[in-house]
């Protein structure tokens, strides 16, 4: 077989960006192509009667070319004790207590694992459960849970990729609820009214207000508001046609993929791609990555005058920030942020793996003032995310917030993913390409191999004088921690 020189393999890649997708049990998603996909969850909270129903069913009819399916709240509703029965007027089915929370909670985790469930259908008239029947859903793209107090649960909200609260004046949701109490459900007005003033109100005032603040969207008017409902579509459209893991952490950026850069991975990948070639292609990926993760710091407005002597209003890069590496095969990107970076600080973490779970931070030396800076923390590969973590909790100690790190990488595994952002929501990771996922050795496949060996010269193959230098060399320049916990 002729092997192809890279100038071709650059021109002939055509292929999808994604090479797919392996989740832990928490998330599970079938290797097989064409598989079922993460749905992405829509909470869709607010009073009484403020039209949610409405807002969902037109977001459903937008959606028409996607699979999407409804989970009431009210369906969670607990059958009544006879006791409960008896003294009926004075029960509060408006307070979290009258739900089935741990049932909603088995719901959507059985659709989110791509499993179907089967959905009490309950009684409004007898307040019980109808023990014969229920309401089959299947797993679908989107999966839209609709309650006044879906936003009260923290587990509940966890689960959610989008959470919209649907604002609506107290008057009219009063006016809404006499029509449909005694419409739909058989009381009288008298009892709807009392029931209001006496549980209703005072529960939208102590639970479902106060989850207001969890909500991303806040939709004044319900489906009245056109404009709002289609804005809300369009972004969920957007987040459909992501990779899913961008759907699950809206803090994970893959650079945006074309020709040249899946070229580019199809190079590094190769096990016969010469040492050479792979420096190369490895070194314009990550110039890349770096630009991207530049683009993610704040600016600040500023005005120039053109050699013409006009006005021109641009930005002005943010000043303080310095490059972490992660030792060995972070180094591998400081030079490309040097070169974006005129005189940028770098710092350098060590951490010793021993195994595949122990991690122990060994060496570190960081700016004495590294708390003021935004940071770029470096290491091409994101596998089990331990090491990352380990580097980012010193980071944290040494007084940088969580929001001022931004993790660079070429290569990530969702389980990596999974470990960094459920720890660290508010930093952000940027990357090439998210890989299927670990092997039972944990190592990302299809991956790169050993990125710091074919990178550095340091394989089996390599001379031992050409390349391996002592640990002890390489890490004179650190100073030594008794333990992780002594930072």
């Amino acid at each position: 077989m002729v092997k192809s020189d890279p100038d071709t393999i650059m021109d002939a890649t055509v292929t999808a960006h994604f090479s797919g997708l392996h989740f832990d049990d928490e998330y599970p998603v079938p290797m097989c192509k064409g598989a079922n996909k993460v749905p992405f969850v829509i909470g869709v909270a607010g009073g009484t009667a403020s039209g949610k129903t409405t807002v969902c069913d037109m977001i459903i009819q937008q959606l028409h070319d996607h699979r999407v399916v409804l989970v009431n709240q009210d369906s969670f509703y607990r059958g009544l004790t006879s006791e409960e029965m008896a003294n009926v007027g004075e029960y509060n089915f408006d307070h979290p207590d009258a739900f089935d929370t741990e049932q909603l909670l088995e719901c959507l985790g059985s659709l989110k694992a791509n499993q179907p469930f089967q959905i009490p259908v309950y009684d409004f008239k007898r307040h019980q459960r109808c023990c014969d029947r229920f309401r089959k859903v299947n797993a679908s793209d989107v999966v839209i849970v609709e309650g006044i107090l879906v936003f009260h649960d923290a587990r509940v909200r966890e689960l959610m990729n989008m959470k919209i609260f649907v604002d609506t004046d107290a008057d009219v949701r009063l006016a809404r609820r006499i029509r449909r109490d005694t419409l739909e459900r058989g009381r009288d007005v008298n009892s709807v009214i009392e029931q209001y003033a006496k549980f209703v109100k005072p529960a939208f005032d102590d639970f479902v207000l106060p989850s207001k603040k969890f909500a991303d969207v806040i939709l004044p008017r319900g489906g009245d508001n056109h404009v709002a409902i289609d804005l809300i579509v369009q972004h969920i459209r957007m987040k459909l046609g992501q990779h899913d893991l961008r759907k699950i952490y809206p803090n994970v950026f893959v650079i945006q993929s074309t020709f040249q850069i899946r070229g580019m991975h199809t190079l590094i990948r190769d096990q016969e791609t010469t040492k050479h070639d792979f420096i190369f292609y490895a070194d314009r990926l990550i110039r890349l990555i770096v630009e991207h993760g530049l683009g993610h710091l704040p600016f600040t407005e500023k005005q120039v005058i053109t050699p013409t002597g006009s006005i021109y209003v641009g930005v002005e890069f943010c000043k303080q920030l310095c490059g972490v590496s992660i030792v060995r095969s972070g180094e591998s990107m400081e030079n490309a942020l040097r070169a974006c970076c005129k005189g940028i600080k770098i710092g350098k973490i060590l951490i010793h793996r021993e195994g595949d779970d122990g991690k122990q931070l060994v060496y570190e030396k960081l700016p004495h003032d590294i708390a003021e800076r935004h940071v770029l923390l470096m290491d091409p590969i994101l596998g089990t995310g331990n090491s990352a973590v380990q580097a980012i909790d010193l980071l944290i100690q040494k007084g940088v917030p969580e929001s001022r790190i931004i993790f660079l990488n070429l290569i990530s595994a969702p389980e990596g993913i999974h470990t960094v952002c459920k720890r660290f929501p508010l930093l952000k990771i940027v990357t090439s390409e998210i890989d299927a996922g670990l092997n039972e050795v944990y190592r990302v496949v299809p991956g790169m191999g050993e990125f710091g060996d074919r990178y550095f010269g340091t394989d089996d193959d390599a001379p031992d004088h050409m390349f391996k230098a002592p640990i002890e060399t390489k890490l004179q320049h650190f100073r030594p921690l008794k333990s992780f916990g002594d930072v």
